[in-house]
C-alpha cells in the first residue's frame, strides 16, 4: 500500500505490521519526546543534512554541491580514487575550495546529541559526514564511515597532519619529513570504507533499541545498508524528503533535523 506523504497522515507498514506516522516538525515533537523518554540505547545515523545549518552544503539537494555548475568533470569524478591518482593537483584545488570549512561550528543537532551521550542514552553516532563536527561538539562514540577532513597522512612515511596543512598548501601538499604526498583520510569514490569502522557502526546499530536516521537520503552504499542491522523497537526518520527507510519507520518527521533536535534541546 502506498504511503501518503501529506502532513499528519498515518499508514500501515506492510513489512513491520505497525502503524507508521508521517508528521510535520511541530506535530512530531510530542511523539519524539515519548520515544526518547523510553529509550535506553539510542544510536543516531546521520548524513549531510545534519551539517547544513553549520554552513556546510549537502551534496544532492537543489542547492547541493553536485548540482552546482562547474568547469570540467563532475564532482563525483573529481572526488574519485582514479582522478586523485591521475590528476592530484586538480583534485586538491577542488577539495580545498569545496570540502573544507574551517570556520564551521556544531549546530543545535550536534549539541543535543552531545547531551544525550553525556546522559549515557546515546551509545553511538554513525555519520556519513567528513566534517568532524560531531567530535568538535564533544561526542566520542562517533563512527565516521567516510573518514574525516581533520585526519591527513603522508602516503610514504605515514606522518600525520591537520586540516590546516592542506588549506595552507598550494598545489599538491607535501610531507615536511620526506616530501611524500599528504592525502586526506576520506573515502573517495571507488574506495571501500574502513572495515573496522563499519564493523563498529553495525554493532552499535544492532544493539540499539532506538535508531534515529536523519539528514540523509540513504542513497550511498554500503552505509545505507547498515540499517538492515537494526532490530530494535523504534525507528525514527527525520528528513526533508522521502527515504527508503520510511516504510520501516514507526515515526517519520518531514523537516529539518537541526530544528527538530534543537527544539528538544530547548526543553
Amino acid at each position: 500500500m502506498p504511503v501518503s506523504r501529506h502532513t499528519g497522515t498515518e499508514a500501515r507498514s506492510t513489512n513491520a505490521g505497525r502503524r507508521r506516522r508521517i508528521l510535520s516538525e511541530s506535530e512530531a515533537l510530542p511523539c519524539l519526546r515519548d520515544v526518547i523518554a523510553r529509550t535506553r540505547r539510542l544510536v543516531f545515523f546521520g548524513g549531510a543534512g545534519v551539517s547544513t545549518a553549520s554552513g556546510i552544503p549537502d551534496f544532492r539537494s537543489g542547492n547541493g554541491l553536485y548540482r552546482r555548475e562547474t568547469d570540467g568533470p563532475d564532482p563525483e569524478i573529481i572526488l574519485s580514487k582514479t582522478f586523485f591518482y591521475l590528476h592530484p593537483e586538480a583534485f586538491f584545488d577542488y577539495y580545498r575550495s569545496h570540502l573544507l570549512f574551517p570556520d564551521a561550528r556544531p549546530n543545535a543537532a550536534h549539541a543535543w546529541l552531545y547531551e544525550m551521550e553525556k546522559q549515557d542514552v546515546l551509545r553511538g553516532i554513525v555519520t556519513q559526514n567528513i566534517d568532524g563536527l560531531h567530535r568538535k561538539a564533544g561526542n566520542r562514540r562517533v563512527y565516521e564511515i567516510h573518514g574525516s577532513v581533520h585526519e591527513n597522512a603522508c602516503m610514504d612515511c605515514g606522518a600525520s597532519y591537520p586540516m590546516e596543512t592542506i588549506l595552507k598548501s598550494e598545489g599538491i601538499p607535501r610531507c615536511a619529513r620526506c616530501g611524500g604526498v599528504i592525502r586526506p583520510s576520506v573515502v573517495l569514490y571507488g574506495e571501500a570504507p574502513d572495515r573496522y569502522v563499519c564493523i563498529g557502526a553495525c554493532r552499535e546499530i544492532s544493539g540499539a533499541d532506538t535508531l534515529i536516521v536523519a539528514g540523509t537520503s540513504l542513497t550511498v552504499e554500503p552505509a545505507a545498508s547498515f540499517l538492515d542491522y537494526f532490530g530494535g523497537k523504534d525507528l525514527v526518520v527525520i528528513n526533508r524528503t522521502p527515504t527508503p527507510a520510511d516504510r520501516r519507520a514507526g515515526l517519520v518527521i518531514r523537516g529539518d533535523v537541526t530544528r527538530v533536535l534543537g527544539a528538544l534541546s530547548e526543553e
